[in-house]
């Protein structure tokens, strides 16, 4: 699978336009602009409700490949309104998607070369396939084997991108589960550890926001970090810089106003290589 460190674009809705986000798409243009990294709108985003990217956005697997899944989360059952007009974004931007019928959130996808992470919430998202077929088919279109963890049900999305995110060489970065659910952490490290080295975040505490800072966009060797304007910025910018020494670590300002709404950089985003 393409994983962050080979993109080199990002996508964002034309949607963070809006007064109420303008802080951030400020600092995310300014700072791509800063790190050469090209930047593109998404056409057919217009409205202010179209502030997200990732999860209705096609997965790309390989250069010439993305696969579009069928987006109809749960949570966006009786709120159709969020949800862009996906084939006229894809044929206004020409590229071509292979279709599947499976209902999967782009948050809940983490590429992981050989691997791909997804919570089991995929598993009641398809009922209408057995777990069996389901991996099956999945490992077909990703070209990559999948590996379930626990969803946290505090959590409504289900996605993973704010639970691990991959580090290359089969190391992952887990969320700081230690400082407040170590139940859900045992589960997480049972599922992850037959497959990849881990590290972990400790903040020492936890706020309702700690999962935000693991939302961050990471394209090429660049690493935008949310900074969510609590005292826990610091802390996490730094831990996250430590574990990509690899990267340039750039903070990214004014995200508290898309943690409100249930994302960060990750969720908001969409980057590709082209």
């Amino acid at each position: 699978m393409i994983i962050n460190n080979k993109t080199n674009k990002v996508c964002f809705a034309e949607g963070l336009e809006s007064p109420s986000y303008q802080n951030v798409r400020k600092s995310l243009i300014a700072t791509l602009s800063k790190r050469n990294i090209a930047w593109e709108q998404l056409p057919c985003t217009h409205s202010s409700l179209h502030i997200w990217a990732r999860d209705y956005m096609p997965v790309q697997v390989r250069e010439d490949k993305f696969v579009q899944f069928r987006y109809e989360p749960d949570y966006l059952k009786d709120s159709p309104e969020y949800k862009p007009n996906v084939s006229d974004i894809m044929n206004q931007l020409g590229i071509d998607v292979c279709r599947s019928q499976i209902n999967i959130d782009g948050g809940n996808v983490i590429s992981c070369d050989e691997k791909v992470i997804l919570t089991d919430k995929v598993l009641g998202e398809n009922p209408q396939y057995s777990s069996s077929k389901l991996l099956d088919e999945l490992s077909e279109l990703l070209e990559a084997e999948p590996v379930l963890i626990p969803w946290d049900r505090y959590d409504i999305y289900g996605h993973a991108d704010g639970m691990v995110r991959y580090m290359g060489e089969s190391r992952v970065l887990l969320n700081n589960y230690w400082d407040f659910d170590r139940a859900l952490r045992k589960r997480l490290m049972d599922a992850l550890s037959p497959y990849f080295e881990i590290e972990e975040l400790h903040y020492g505490c936890h706020t309702a926001n700690s999962w935000a800072y693991l939302n961050f966009l990471h394209v090429g060797n660049d690493i935008f970090v949310p900074m969510l304007n609590e005292e826990t910025d610091f802390e996490a910018f730094a831990q996250i810089e430590a574990a990509f020494p690899m990267c340039r670590c750039s903070r990214i300002c004014g995200c508290e106003s898309l943690c409100s709404e249930g994302g960060a950089l990750n969720c908001s985003t969409w980057n590709i290589i082209c």
